[in-house]
């Protein structure tokens, strides 16, 4: 739902537009941090480990993601999840 309504690529422009685009690979991507913001304000109440994993199987479910991944521990995610 959130890339139907959010285009990969219009998140895309909106973080280079910021001046946010990431300079290396990570673990959360600049994208798919937009997207777990977002997701956090539409999961508020459930946990953000919670919220990272139905981040992920929808991500998954419309390609949106290629690499084998899984819900980071604690850290960066409580850093994401402050941004919302």
């Amino acid at each position: 739902m959130l890339t139907r309504v959010f285009p990969p690529g219009v998140v895309d422009e909106v973080i280079a537009e910021c001046g946010r685009r990431e300079q290396r690979s990570r673990l959360l991507p600049a994208r798919v941090v937009v997207y777990f913001v977002l997701a956090m304000c539409l999961f508020s109440g459930q946990g953000h480990e919670e919220v990272a994993r139905l981040l992920t199987q929808g991500l998954e479910r419309v390609r949106q993601w290629e690499k084998p991944w899984h819900v980071p521990t604690s850290r960066p995610t409580k850093v994401a999840a402050s941004w919302s």
